[in-house]
């Protein structure tokens, strides 16, 4: 299997950069044929913003989305 030299991003990241780059800048896109993906049902819930701002900060930290990181938390807390 071939590998792409291209890295994957997540759908965060892909947001981020083309909020700054042009999809015509690039010589080599492709239109992709098939793409699969697995939604997943989510719940989203308020946060207090001064809390938010620490994940944030903790999270931007350890590299990770603070999305990424509330999940750990709470998985590492309920189980």
């Amino acid at each position: 299997m071939k590998k792409s030299k291209h890295k994957e991003m997540t759908i965060a990241e892909a947001s981020s950069f083309f909020d700054e780059h042009d999809i015509f800048e690039f010589e080599d896109v492709r239109e992709v044929a098939d793409v699969r993906f697995k939604l997943q049902k989510k719940k989203y819930v308020g946060l207090d913003e001064k809390l938010f701002k620490k994940i944030r900060s903790r999270a931007k930290k350890l590299h990770k989305s603070e999305d990424a990181l509330i999940q750990e938390w709470l998985a590492e807390k309920v189980g």
